[in-house]
């Protein structure tokens, strides 16, 4: 009996002891497989949402900047129509008189545009045909007009290049501006031609308005006005303000037609000034063309402060130089609907 009590003290004892090294392991945590579980979940989600979130956020940003092409393609066809403007000045057969006097070396002036595909019929027309009626400016031949008129002006005969700022002595002549010396594709010398040919005789009055319009008509690629045609813009415009007036224009006339061919001249320059106008609520076709082709808008200084004034747009391109090859086409681009409605900025002030 003794022996049999003390047996199961001994066993008890073991069961205690048994009983406290039980309790004395670490007791398994079952709840950190489940705060994981959770929490691969609450990441998962947030994950799902955020990638949710960014391409809505894409999506809405696309349709923006589809939204933006769009109205900037608008604007563009606002200020150069892609089926061209047509000029109140007939050109007749002053393309034929140019080559004829020698203001325009025909074989230059072929082999040049050659080198750019050729040129269109009606730009072959404009240099042999006599009966040419009005002209019409297009994204396409705007390099081509540019340069005829450039020819125009250099060579007719009047008083602005013969005692305008052109004959400033500081300047060491005339001859030594990107508008004298950069024409290049003529017979003999420039200045063989600078302001002497009667290709139009104006009257004191018709000379007296081109004189005031010229005045007030200033280009983007310098800080001169057409009074002081120093560059090939600024002689185009000058023969295209002189032709103008030959034909009984108004001034209200040439500076709507200054306006359409510095706009197709340097298109990006003023889509720029026609979204600066249209954050003010002035649609483009109500802005004022006298107000625009101010020192304050279309010079190089005026612009570089409109730009100032309105955010840049992707895409967009800076002027260029001034010599002859300035016809070629490098302007920005509209969405086109095929590869030849693409545009090309006049920016350049060469041929």
């Amino acid at each position: 009996m003794e022996n049999e009590d003390k047996e199961q003290i001994i066993e008890t004892g073991e069961d205690l002891e048994y009983a406290d090294s039980e309790r004395a392991k670490p007791k398994r945590d079952y709840f950190l497989p489940a705060s994981i579980l959770i929490s691969v979940l609450v990441l998962s989600g947030t994950w799902i949402y955020t990638i949710g979130l960014k391409a809505e956020r894409n999506k809405a940003e696309i349709k923006a900047q589809q939204g933006s092409v769009q109205t900037t393609d608008a604007l563009l066809e606002a200020i150069t129509p892609s089926a061209g403007v047509t000029l109140p000045v007939r050109w007749g057969d002053l393309g034929r008189k140019m080559i004829t006097s020698g203001v325009i070396g025909e074989a230059q002036f072929k082999a040049l545009y050659a080198q750019r595909g050729g040129l269109t019929a009606d730009a072959q027309s404009l240099l042999d045909s006599s009966d040419n009626g009005n002209l019409v400016i297009t994204p396409q031949n705007a390099g081509t007009i540019l340069n005829l008129l450039w020819a125009f002006g250099l060579g007719n005969k009047n008083t602005i290049l013969e005692r305008g700022p052109m004959q400033d002595p500081q300047y060491g002549g005339a001859g030594r501006f990107a508008s004298t010396g950069g024409w290049t594709i003529t017979e003999g010398s420039p200045m063989d031609h600078y302001s002497a040919h009667q290709f139009v005789t104006l009257t004191a009055d018709e000379q007296a308005i081109v004189e005031k319009v010229a005045k007030n008509i200033y280009r983007p690629c310098c800080g001169n006005s057409t009074y002081f045609p120093d560059c090939n813009h600024g002689m185009a415009m000058l023969g295209l303000l002189e032709l103008m007036a030959s034909q009984g224009a108004t001034e209200d006339q040439m500076y709507q037609a200054a306006l359409t061919a510095n706009s197709y001249w340097f298109p990006d320059t003023y889509r720029t000034i026609a979204r600066y106008f249209e954050s003010k609520g002035t649609r483009w076709s109500a802005v004022d063309p006298r107000e625009v082709l101010g020192s304050a808008y279309s010079s190089a200084q005026g612009y570089a402060r409109i730009q100032t004034l309105v955010a840049p747009e992707p895409g967009a391109q800076s002027q260029g130089g001034c010599g002859v090859d300035a016809g070629q086409t490098t302007e920005p681009q509209r969405q086109p609907a095929s590869p030849e409605l693409q545009r090309g900025e006049q920016g350049g002030c060469g041929v």
